[in-house]
């Protein structure tokens, strides 16, 4: 990559001084921790503006949780793979129009499933016997009438609970909700989905704050070849330091001091942190001074879900020509679903999506038990399901780097902890989907955040050499609007 190969001198060259006419002159210089889409973004538009920057990533890889994989030959996300919001509207949508990268829609708005519509599924039971799409389609009327009845039971009470908690209090009032049987299996399908929404389980999810997201219109999109070459084209002419994993941030009256784990040092004017919310959580970075206390708090009440992707590669395809298959059980827990990519990409690809206690409970195993455990999960409604030949795995709650998936909102805390966690201090900014208080756990949250920082950190820095012009947009004029291209099967 062409980051990688600056010579040693301009690695060690951390204060951004440079000569201008036989003089030692220093320059506007920022620090970007973090090689995923909010600090890839915003080293972009800091760069663009004319700033000197440099950012610094732990992995030997960009893209940080959008993770695009070619090992089978073409392109897989393990990590962010949808543009939810399909539209104008969306932020990262010019970037992908000017790329041409194609999309292949799987929901139009307001689909009870968030990311997909009903027609899209065949669901099964564990006898291999599929559900009657009637049945489906009459429960998931069902789900929608208890998600009404809880906004209710939200309008009632002034502490805050659970969405689990909230159910029960539904099912009690509403005994005709109590389904059985199959329906039952169903309706747990429908739970186990929306869990996989926030990545956690519906115990530890607020009721108060679940549907706070705002949506942006248009359905959601999946990246047909994946997110990394929106990455790339962000990061393209950036310095770019790989295997540099921050151990500390110092805040100093006339700049920051970052130091890596060998030992290594880079000073700047301001720093944006751009690293994910688990890895906050973790403390793995010591700040010197310690974060306010108002910010360590929305540090640690902010939720962090698990959802992994355990992706199947197959020789020929075998199942139905639907973009989802899902497998009903008693419990949410026992539920399971399964991403077509063969009817999205043309790739003869499964794509197993275990979120919350079981995605924690699948992290215990080694890749091949893990590939062995979906692929049973998918021989339970597919009896003559041949073996993959090719598995890969991944692993968000336990990588150092990421500690969790995305963000959601946790039983009992404030909604205003995004914005909280977004707030500058003193010379530091915050990006990321965490930060996002209107896309939390989206990639086009994680960008606009990233725009946002990058601004506020450009007035500042700029303010303190008396060059600010409010004028000069981050971005530049690029923004056109171009189409996207958009597929349905």
């Amino acid at each position: 990559m062409e980051s990688r190969v600056k010579s040693n001198s301009q690695l060690r060259r951390a204060d951004c001084f440079g000569k201008v006419d036989g003089q030692l002159q220093r320059s506007p210089s920022v620090i970007v921790i973090g090689g995923g889409m909010a600090g890839v973004a915003a080293a972009r538009a800091l760069h663009d503006a004319s700033i000197q920057v440099v950012l610094l990533e732990s992995r030997e890889r960009l893209g940080g949780r959008i993770h695009t994989d070619y090992s089978f030959g073409f392109p897989v996300d393990l990590g962010a793979s949808w543009l939810h919001g399909v539209c104008k509207e969306n932020p990262l949508a010019p970037l992908i129009g000017r790329l041409g990268l194609p999309l292949y829609r799987t929901s139009e708005d307001n689909s009870v499933l968030y990311d997909h519509d009903l027609e899209s599924y065949a669901l099964f039971d564990m006898d291999g016997i599929q559900v009657p799409q009637e049945l489906v389609k009459k429960v998931g009327k069902v789900f929608e009438m208890i998600l009404e009845e809880t906004d209710k039971v939200r309008q009632e009470l002034s502490e805050d609970i659970s969405i689990l908690r909230a159910l029960s209090i539904v099912f009690e009032r509403k005994p005709e909700f109590r389904l059985e049987g199959l329906a039952h299996k169903v309706l747990q399908w429908y739970l186990c989905r929306m869990e996989g929404w926030f990545a956690a389980d519906s115990d530890t999810i607020s009721l108060k704050c679940w549907d706070q997201e705002e949506l942006l219109p248009g359905g959601h999109g999946l990246m047909v070849r994946g997110y990394l070459p929106v990455i790339h084209t962000l990061a393209k002419g950036l310095d770019i330091r790989l295997g540099h994993r921050v151990s500390k941030i110092e805040r100093r009256y006339n700049g920051v001091k970052v130091t890596v784990e060998n030992g290594e040092t880079f000073i700047a004017d301001a720093a944006v942190v751009a690293v994910p919310l688990g890895v906050l959580k973790a403390k793995s970075i010591k700040f010197e001074p310690k974060l306010p206390d108002w910010k360590e708090a929305a540090i640690a009440d902010l939720g962090v879900g698990i959802e992994n992707k355990i992706i199947l590669h197959f020789e020929n395809v075998f199942w139905p020509n639907v973009e989802f298959l899902g497998v009903v059980a008693e419990t949410s827990y026992g539920c399971s679903y399964f991403l077509n990519l063969h009817k999205a990409a043309g790739h003869p690809v499964l794509v197993y999506m275990p979120a919350g206690r079981l995605a924690k409970d699948i992290e215990k195993m080694s890749d091949e038990a893990a590939a062995n455990f979906a692929f049973m999960q998918l021989k339970k409604i597919l009896p003559d399901a041949s073996s993959p030949i090719q598995y890969l795995v991944s692993r968000w709650g336990t990588d150092v780097n990421s500690l969790g998936s995305y963000s959601y909102d946790a039983v009992g805390k404030p909604h205003d902890l995004y914005e909280r966690l977004r707030v500058p201090v003193d010379n530091l900014f915050f990006a990321g989907e965490a930060t996002s208080a209107l896309y939390p756990g989206s990639v086009h949250g994680a960008f606009s955040t990233a725009m946002m920082a990058a601004e506020d950190c450009r007035m500042r820095v700029l303010e303190r050499y008396g060059e600010l012009d409010l004028f000069q947009p981050v971005m530049g004029e690029e923004a056109l609007s171009i189409p996207l291209l958009i597929s349905r099967l």
